[in-house]
């Protein structure tokens, strides 16, 4: 029977300890009003879907619209006005938008073409020749071909010659003289469409794509050769990682500056030879001399880190043993960033459909001035904008946390196991756990920093406005950059309460309050060992992260190198770099959630368990001698008059 477990101060005897031997089995329903609430919300989401597809056309974004209200490439008859001509049309087959005037693009009449005219036209005679030839009439829907010359319809037709020949533009007819549309859309597209710079740079793209995709998988299998190096070589993995990351950043550091000094020689060859120098080639030594400096700083901060570290390195090796045998054990668990990745796309992909409906759903107005049909702002729909902005954050951080409690349930079952080998299908217990069980604890978790999120995107968006304003205030800015921080490292902290509550969670199955608290003190009291094990595990798996996209990086250099058709080739070099760290970040993000997770659970372990043969402990022996190793040190460090003495364990 499902309890409501959702208080936030329930009362406990700090005196009495609950007796921890495994994952309460007998758990009950948690945080059940959140849920509620949840749901609720999500049924407000589904009203504004139906509401947002009844009265909103997205493919009007798309392909537009002319000036009676038609959807261009659409069949209109749903969209037929009473006593309104030329409304509810079916422009199947016309997917571009005209304008009869294109120097007044917002007052003119705007038609729905077969085709732009891709000549210039000189005189009505010759729009008529085009509309006969091309089948693409340029005047109103209601002027018949053999009419257009009528002086009674001139009015319906270009009046101002010449209609210049036109292009395509997200299918709109944009004059091919881009001077005429102002000189502000001028420049931007002869940048797009001239600059050498940006043309060099997408044909290296076009032409390395096959390399580029290699790449890429090359990254996926450097990525899986890190898995099973922390897997099957755990007690030197720390050191691999190391001697990995340093030589990758050397090696990349190294490949830089080469190519640097070759750019460099084969200019210095070209002036010796007055071959005129290309900009391009100019403006590629100074990329690589930028990278090369910068691979350079990042270089030596990561040696001297390391320096300063190398005493604390050994005591993580246990650890990621242990989490190494999680995996190994429970190899499904490598797998969670994918179902929560594409989890997280099919929702993105229905949140933006939902919002492309929304922007649309006004209101269809007559102007009887005109002639034409306006489009006024539903009066509900400002409101639906903000609902559906709140349902993207929560609903995104839901997804993730229900990844982090899976993570942590499936952790925890195997950790308070006595016979680790007979457990069988450990991630669908867990996902059973979590949607029968604790729904309402992950929504909770979500919603909380869903408060956070949300305030920090509006002054964002206010420090952005007022950034961009003429005459704008010094003092308001620098107040939004404090709140904006302030509020980033709150989100920040919070997510790491979060995900340890959810392992209390589905240890004692107990609320997210109650969890979190329990958590919340845990880390406190073993604030010490906390940030020794998260300090260095975490910075091996960035330095692990690092190696693979140094290593990934350096054969794309050497890879590009050698093909001489290519201009500028930094820039794909670049997106393969990218593209590896976010593969790493894939596949080792799995074991930072694991180590937070044994951590606490070992925490569990030794604080309602005293070693004896009537209540042993759960962990391995070489964690514990990890565990007693760390707590000397710590204690060693912080109170030196008491060397011999353990830091105890807390929860």
């Amino acid at each position: 029977m499902c309890a409501g477990d959702c208080c936030c101060c329930d009362q406990q005897d700090s005196s009495e300890k609950a007796r921890l031997t495994n994952p309460v089995e007998n758990r009950g329903c948690t945080d059940i009003p959140v849920l509620l609430i949840f749901v609720l919300f999500w049924a407000g989401m589904i009203y504004i879907a139906a509401f947002s597809v009844s009265h909103g056309d997205a493919f009007r974004l798309v392909y537009g619209y002319d000036s009676f209200g038609n959807t261009c490439d659409e069949d209109n008859a749903d969209k037929k006005m009473e006593n309104v001509s030329l409304t509810g049309l079916n422009h199947k087959g016309k997917p571009y938008v005209f304008f009869l005037d294109i120097r007044k693009p917002l007052e003119t009449t705007m038609l729905c073409v077969t085709k732009c005219p891709d000549k210039e036209l000189t005189t009505i005679q010759q729009v008529q020749e085009f509309a006969i030839k091309e089948g693409s009439k340029l005047c109103r829907y209601d002027v018949p071909i053999d009419k257009i010359t009528d002086p009674a319809n001139a009015d319906k037709c270009p009046q101002n010659f010449p209609v210049w020949a036109s292009d395509d533009l997200l299918f709109r007819c944009v004059p091919s003289k881009l001077t005429v549309l102002g000189d502000k859309l001028a420049d931007l597209f002869e940048f797009l469409n001239k600059s050498d710079t940006f043309q060099k740079a997408l044909s290296d793209l076009y032409a390395s794509w096959k390399e580029m995709i290699l790449l890429c998988l090359l990254a996926l299998v450097f990525a899986v050769i890190m898995v099973l190096l922390i897997r099957f070589m755990a007690s030197i993995i720390v050191y691999v990682i190391l001697a990995v990351a340093i030589v990758a950043s050397l090696a990349g550091t190294g490949f830089l500056w080469w190519t640097y000094a070759d750019i460099v020689n084969d200019l210095n060859d070209d002036i010796l030879h007055k071959i005129p120098l290309l900009d391009i080639e100019v403006r590629a030594k100074t990329a690589f001399l930028v990278y090369s400096i910068i691979a350079s700083v990042l270089t030596v901060i990561l040696l001297l880190i390391i320096l300063v570290m190398r005493k604390r390195i050994g005591l993580v090796v246990a650890l990621f043993y242990e989490a190494g045998d999680c995996l190994s054990t429970v190899p499904l668990l490598l797998v969670q960033p994918v179902w929560t990745f594409l989890l997280l796309m099919a929702f993105f992909f229905y949140w933006v459909i939902i919002l492309a409906y929304l922007s649309t759903s006004e209101i269809r107005e007559y102007n009887n001035v005109t002639g034409h049909i306006d489009y006024r702002e539903h009066e509900t729909v400002s409101y639906f904008w903000w609902y559906h902005l709140i349902g993207l954050i929560w609903t995104s951080e839901f997804i993730i946390a229900c990844q982090q409690l899976v993570v942590s349930g499936t952790v925890a079952t195997w950790y308070f196991s006595r016979n680790r080998n007979d457990l069988s299908c450990t991630i669908c217990k867990s996902m059973k756990m979590m949607i029968f069980y604790h729904l309402g604890s992950v929504a909770f978790g979500a919603f909380v920093i869903t408060l956070v999120k949300l305030p920090r995107m509006i002054l964002m968006y206010i420090h952005k406005k007022l950034k961009s304003s003429a005459g704008s205030n010094k003092c308001a800015e620098y107040c939004l950059k404090c709140c904006i921080c302030c509020l980033c490292c709150l989100e920040k902290c919070l997510k790491f309460l979060n995900q340890n509550a959810y392992t209390v969670v589905a240890i004692n199955g107990t609320s997210f309050c109650t969890s979190a608290r329990k958590a919340f003190f845990t880390i406190i009291a073993n604030a010490l060992r906390v940030a020794a094990i998260n300090s260095v595990g975490d910075f091996i798996l960035f330095l692990g992260k690092i190696g693979v996209t140094a290593a990934t990086g350096a054969v794309g250099i050497v890879w590009f190198k050698t093909k001489s058709e290519l201009h500028f080739y930094a820039v794909p070099v670049l997106l393969v770099c990218v593209f590896a760290y976010f593969v790493a970040h894939c596949f080792l993000s799995v074991y930072e959630m694991v180590i937070d997770a044994l951590l606490l659970c070992f925490v569990a372990d030794v604080d309602d368990n005293d070693g004896t043969d009537g209540r042993p402990y759960y962990a391995s022996d070489k964690l514990r001698k990890y565990i007693e190793e760390t707590s000397t040190e710590l204690n060693l460090m912080t109170r030196k008059d008491k060397a011999e003495e353990a830091e105890p364990a807390q929860i």
